[in-house]
């Protein structure tokens, strides 16, 4: 099955979400502390519960990831969680790539992205996009360090 993402659906938190979620993120920020050895999970209980009853266990992964959601939303900004298999529309891709659509549409015609057809519209993988993404990042901090290179080469006091 299909998973898309509805970017109408995400919204910033409000102020008290924000200042809610800072007081989270900082109470919850201590069970992440490193303890002499990386544990795979991290143990929670309520303040009085039994050690077995009461206490879950959850991958200190998911918990490092709830962690910074709330980070982020004390920042103000909206929060999406998307899974790597996902399916994109091209306007969803876009967006998640801040540009426009048609350009997108034009990165998947010249193969730089993959993609494949459902009917007539195009899906594009989350996990295509985010590979796209790293590499066009790592370029443009290639080009960045050849022109710094040049800069120092030209002595422009860069």
């Amino acid at each position: 099955m299909a998973t898309t993402l509805d970017l109408d659906e995400v919204v910033p938190p409000n102020e008290a979400e924000a200042q809610a979620a800072a007081h989270a993120a900082r109470a919850l920020a201590r069970f992440l502390r490193p303890p002499k050895r990386r544990s795979r999970y991290i143990a929670l209980r309520p303040e009085g519960g039994s050690a077995e009853q009461d206490s879950v266990s959850v991958p200190r992964e998911a918990f490092e990831l709830f962690v910074k959601i709330l980070e982020q939303m004390a920042q103000g900004n909206a929060v999406t969680v998307v899974p790597i298999h996902a399916e994109l529309t091209t306007q969803e891709a876009a967006n998640l790539l801040n540009v426009s659509r048609p350009f997108l549409v034009g990165l998947l015609e010249q193969g730089r992205i993959p993609f494949h057809r459902v009917g007539t519209h195009r899906r594009v993988r989350f996990e295509d996009l985010l590979a796209y993404k790293r590499q066009e990042e790592q370029r443009q901090e290639q080009v960045l360090d050849e022109l710094a290179a040049e800069a120092q080469e030209l002595d422009l006091g860069y």
